[in-house]
C-alpha cells in the first residue's frame, strides 16, 4: 500500500496544496497513492491522537508513506526518530518530497536513523543540562524553586472577592458552595476564612 499523508495545523490552513504536491511526485515517479490520510491537528498533540498514530499502526511491511515534508509527520526530533524506529521495525518506509527521504530497511536509513539517534540524545544532553545550569544560577540568586506551598493566586482571587463572600454568608449559603461558585477547592475557601 502507498500512503499519501498531509497535515496542517490549523484550520486557517488547508492540505490541499500538500495533497498537490504529493500527487504531483507520485505520478512522476509512477506511483499510485492507494489511500489518503489528511488532517488538521497541531504536531503537539500526542502521536496517538493523531491519525497518523493509527495509520502507523497499520502500516505492514512494504508500505510507502509519502509526505510533502519530515515536518508533517512530526515537529521535535524525538518524534521523528520515534516514527521512524516503528517504520524500520516494520519494514515499511517513509519518503519526503521536499528533503527527499527514502527511509525504511536499507542501509542508509539506518545510518541516518543513527545519525537522528544520536541528534536526539545530543539535545536531550543539552536541553538537560542548560535546566540544570539555569536552576543553580536560580539558586546562587537565592531563588526559591518549585511551585509554593498553597496558591497565592488562589487567595488573592478569594481577597478580591472578599464583600461577596461576605454577603453569600450572610444569606446563608453553605462555604463548600460559596467556594464553587468562586471556582476553588472548598478547603481554600476554610483556610481564607480561617486566616481573615
Amino acid at each position: 500500500m502507498i500512503y499519501g499523508y498531509c497535515r496542517c495545523s490549523t484550520g486557517k490552513q488547508t492540505v490541499s496544496h500538500q495533497h498537490y504536491e504529493v500527487q504531483k511526485f507520485a505520478k512522476e515517479n509512477g506511483l499510485q497513492i492507494d489511500e489518503w490520510i489528511e488532517e488538521t491537528i497541531t504536531s503537539r498533540k500526542p502521536l496517538a491522537k493523531r491519525r497518523l498514530g493509527e495509520l502507523l499502526n497499520n502500516m505492514k511491511e512494504d508500505d510507502i508513506l509519502i509526505t510533502p515534508e519530515i515536518s508533517r509527520i512530526g515537529r521535535s526530533l524525538l518524534e521523528v526518530m520515534s516514527i521512524l524506529q516503528t517504520c524500520l521495525e516494520k519494514n515499511c518506509q517513509i519518503w519526503t518530497i521536499k528533503e527527499n527521504y527514502r527511509l525504511g530497511a536499507d542501509i542508509q536509513s539506518k545510518v541516518l536513523a543513527f545519525a537522528f539517534g544520536l541528534a536526539a540524545e545530543i539535545e536531550r544532553n543539552l536541553i538537560s543540562q542548560r535546566t540544570k545550569a539555569s536552576l543553580e544560577s536560580l539558586k546562587k540568586d537565592g531563588k526559591k524553586l518549585g511551585r509554593p506551598f498553597g496558591s497565592k493566586n488562589k487567595a488573592l482571587k478569594l481577597s478580591k472577592n472578599r464583600t461577596k463572600i461576605n454577603n453569600l454568608l450572610a444569606k446563608g449559603l453553605p462555604k463548600s458552595q460559596i467556594a464553587r461558585i468562586l471556582g476553588v477547592d472548598k478547603m481554600t475557601m476554610y483556610r481564607f476564612l480561617r486566616e481573615n
